[in-house]
């Protein structure tokens, strides 16, 4: 039984590494945010699509639950036109620094949504980050609108993630995502369609772009989705909250190490950063012990 959570724990971090380095796929595609996310949403509902097939997973649902799917895969395409723009107008450090911020949203979005008080020590955290982020913005303003695109993309990932917990408390996580990923892709299929961006040039893309977004949707989205759901059996959610944190510091790396000088920031924007970063950790560690103190469970 060690063994398997000690596999599993592995596999964990293997699939966070594979989350940081989208955003470098992100950067080495060459084609512009809203193509790649239709591309990427498009091919990974279709992967998708086959693993429910596959495990033969029932995908009726009333049309009132299919509008909730409708609305948060509408969020979750938002979320990656942004996450993917900012990469292309200023580079992987300064977005995943700054999407940093997701879990700070999520603390603020919870209780407009699930209707509880604000804790007095997220609001001091979310203080803390908008220094880290004035640090940041101080030292990188040829930066600013990737800042801001990478901002709204955190935004909208929290409320995403918010909604979203509504839904997998109810239904199979596979499923929920493959109609959430179909209907964002629809969703922006319908935006190219009325701006008249469909063309012959728009489906000629290079070897290595196709091979690139191959990679992006069936690795880095429809394989590490499923395989993360599965390790959360194994796996206790404080290590799991642990382990997530890590994304941004992997994405940073990967990029240093893979997309070079372009990577290279200010010792300033590393001070914000590991500002922001320190912060979402402290923040997550100190949620999950009040809810395993509430709950009398052990922390592993």
């Amino acid at each position: 039984m060690p063994n398997v959570k000690l596999y599993n724990y592995l596999h964990l971090h293997f699939i966070v590494f594979i989350w940081g380095f989208t955003a470098v796929l992100g950067a080495l595609i060459s084609i512009d945010a809203i193509p790649l996310v239709w591309y990427r949403m498009l091919l990974a509902s279709g992967f998708m699509f086959l693993y429910i097939k596959f495990r033969k997973q029932d995908l009726q649902f009333p049309p009132k639950v299919l509008a909730g799917f409708l609305i948060a895969g509408v969020i979750i395409a938002l979320h990656w036109l942004a996450f993917f723009g900012a990469i292309k107008i200023s580079n992987v450090s300064v977005t995943l620094a700054t999407m940093s911020t997701g879990a700070l949203f999520a603390s603020l979005l919870e209780p407009i949504f699930y209707k509880r008080k604000v804790v007095w020590y997220e609001v001091l955290f979310g203080l803390i980050v908008v220094v880290g982020l004035y640090i940041i913005f101080k030292v990188e303003a040829e930066n600013l609108w990737g800042i801001i695109l990478a901002l709204c993309s955190s935004f909208l990932g929290a409320l995403f993630s918010v909604i979203n917990g509504k839904f997998a408390a109810k239904y199979e996580a596979s499923v929920i995502s493959f109609y959430e990923i179909f209907f964002g892709s629809l969703f922006i299929t319908i935006y190219l369609a009325l701006s008249g961006s469909f063309s012959a040039a728009f489906f000629q893309l290079t070897f290595n772009d196709w091979t690139l977004l191959l990679i992006l949707a069936s690795v880095c989205t429809a394989y590490a989705f499923i395989a993360s759901i599965h390790v959360m059996k194994w796996i206790s959610p404080y290590t799991v909250m642990l382990t997530i944190n890590m994304e941004p510091v992997y994405g940073i790396l990967l990029a240093l190490l893979i997309l070079g000088d372009s990577e290279n920031m200010s010792q300033g924007f590393y001070y914000g950063a590991g500002l922001i970063l320190a912060t979402v950790v402290v923040n997550g560690i100190i949620k999950t012990s009040v809810k395993r103190k509430k709950s009398g469970l052990p922390f592993s």
